[in-house]
């Protein structure tokens, strides 16, 4: 028979001792990625439910919850210029169990016409681009205006007698009509409506002859036959509106305005989690159901990558915050 001996306590607490220490001393990344996601990921709006940034925040995380293997939950934080979204995400728990459906608003237009309680340069991981929209300009049914050309003589013609309606000051909508009028050196009234489709409504009616509109928002009119387009702002035409001329060839080339749209998880977000997080809305982006439902309003999907989003962030923000200062544009 062989004899077994018994360690002795001290050899027994020694041994727990150092495995307690090794366990502690490893990274918090070691152990993050293999546990995550340990709950549901909240994916926060900031916008009201039911348009489309909610649409896209819930596609999003459905089918990245899918890839991850979890849940999601879609929270709606509408307010000051989609600050308080992003404020309320600057401040969560950077686990990666929240995140932002943030863009345009949230990361180079609101900070610079309101008091931003974060940096958006600093206080966000990027995870990824979900892809942009382009501009589309469109006018009503029986308009005079038949190309974007008349737009522009028009408002050569009589200046400040054009008007062009926007959801609102430094909204998309508004900043896309500066830039254009900046370009081409013409005056043109701007109407903001407080949000909502009230400038959509009074365009169909006949009452503003323009909008320079995001593709989320008008596609659904164009195809319902609401409204009529008159150029849309990408490098090539639309493939549901073939006979549309880009900006380009309606002879105005150096308009390159689109809205965007992407996630963000609170700065210090470990590496590991915001890589997996980054893969996973990655997949989610090429799934042909995804690409199709993207593509049906107007939203051209991107790759996810989150350093292509984190290079592109800098230039964006000094861009639009130019626009803004050089066009005097203030908030509602």
């Amino acid at each position: 028979m062989i004899k077994t001996s018994n360690p002795s306590r001290r050899t027994v607490l020694t041994t727990a001792i150092w495995g307690a220490s090794a366990v502690a001393s490893m990274p918090l990344s070691a152990f993050s990625q293999s546990q995550f996601p340990s709950k549901p990921i909240t994916f926060v709006v900031p916008y009201p439910a039911g348009g489309a940034n909610d649409m896209l925040g819930r596609l999003i995380g459905l089918k990245m919850s899918e890839v991850l293997g979890g849940t999601s939950v879609v929270e709606n934080k509408p307010g000051a210029g989609a600050l308080l979204g992003a404020s309320a995400v600057a401040r969560a728990a950077a686990d990666g169990h929240t995140l932002l459906i943030g863009g345009l608003a949230t990361h180079a237009a609101s900070p610079h016409m309101l008091k931003a309680d974060y940096d958006p340069l600093k206080d966000f991981e990027s995870i990824g681009m979900i892809g942009s929209a382009p501009i589309i300009a469109i006018t009503f049914n029986d308009s005079p205006f038949k190309t974007l050309k008349d737009v522009v003589d028009a408002a050569r013609k009589d200046p400040k007698g054009v008007m062009y309606g926007t959801s609102g000051n430094g909204s998309p909508l508004h900043l896309a009509g500066e830039l254009f009028i900046s370009q081409n050196k013409i005056e043109m009234t701007h109407v903001p409506y407080k949000g909502g489709n009230a400038h959509i409504i009074d365009l169909i009616g006949g009452r503003v002859p323009v909008i320079f509109d995001t593709a989320t928002n008008c596609v659904p009119l164009l195809k319902s036959g609401k409204v009529r387009a008159l150029a849309v702002g990408a490098t090539a035409r639309l493939a549901d509106f073939p006979n549309v001329p880009t900006f380009a060839e309606a002879g105005y080339p150096q308009f390159d305005f689109s809205a965007w749209y992407a996630v963000f998880a609170p700065a210090k977000t470990p590496k590991d989690i915001v890589a997996k997080l980054s893969g996973a809305l990655s997949t989610a982006l090429k799934t042909p159901d995804l690409i199709g439902k993207l593509n049906g309003v107007g939203v051209t999907a991107s790759n996810g990558d989150a350093s292509q989003l984190a290079k592109f962030l800098p230039g964006e923000n000094e861009r639009i915050g130019r626009l803004i200062k050089t066009a005097n544009i203030k908030p509602d």
